[in-house]
């Protein structure tokens, strides 16, 4: 991203494309033309999320907090992930929750697992899903092994964490608690592949389309 802005009239609104930098997002500098050149002291921050790991978790966090601090009205979160370890995920709902600043999530080619789960941690309002892209939902894998008693153990936990994040994403979507877990148990716990447009029937998605991030500068006089 662009750190000045010597824009013309004629250059108001030109769009700088993002998706040079990874993101599936256009960039719009409306600067007033009164104005000769625009300094961004801090840019703001776009969240990428390709995977659900340790290292990506704390990173995402990091981000969270500093977006905290740059003067943007939102955080876009975009999304295009297979998925990856829950409890990477869990940190990360935390950090959105404790979030003052919405935060918008944006499906730009895939969110499965984790992503979709993820996704649905957008304001109302604010999750975007490309029309061709494709979301996700499965059951919670441990991927257990060992001894009888501690496959058991992890069995359990699995369940606990399943229904936890089905309950979870119920609520994001304004449904009853067990909404998803009685879809995915009516198709035999395999795994559910969801259109956008279907995705927006359970109000996963509530706009299919990419998003655009706005930084508008203006001039204003005013005699007290």
């Amino acid at each position: 991203m662009k750190n000045y802005y010597n824009i013309s009239q004629e250059e108001k609104e030109e769009i700088i494309n993002l998706s040079q930098s990874g993101y599936a997002l256009n960039f719009i500098a409306d600067v007033s033309h009164h104005i000769k050149a625009v300094e961004l002291r801090v840019d703001p921050i776009i969240i990428r999320v390709n995977k659900f790991d340790e290292e990506s978790a704390k990173e995402f966090t990091d981000l969270m907090s500093r977006a905290q601090n740059t003067g943007q009205s939102v955080i876009p979160v975009v999304i295009d992930s297979y998925g990856g370890q829950v409890y990477s995920l869990m940190s990360m709902i935390s950090a959105i929750r404790a979030s003052r600043i919405p935060v918008a999530t944006i499906i730009e080619g895939k969110a499965m697992s984790c992503g979709a789960l993820l996704f649905s941690f957008g304001a109302e309002g604010m999750r975007y899903m490309d029309p061709d892209a494709t979301l996700m939902i499965h059951d919670v894998s441990t991927g257990a092994i060992g001894k009888i008693e501690e496959v058991k153990a992890d069995a359990k936990e699995g369940e606990r964490l399943n229904k936890k994040v089905y309950e979870m994403m119920a609520r994001n979507c304004g449904k009853p608690a067990d909404y998803f877990l009685k879809l995915v148990h009516d198709r035999g716990h395999a795994d559910w592949y969801l259109e956008a447009q279907e995705a927006k029937t359970h109000n996963l998605a509530n706009e299919l389309r990419i998003p655009t991030l706005t930084c508008k500068v203006d001039l204003k006089y005013s005699l007290d």
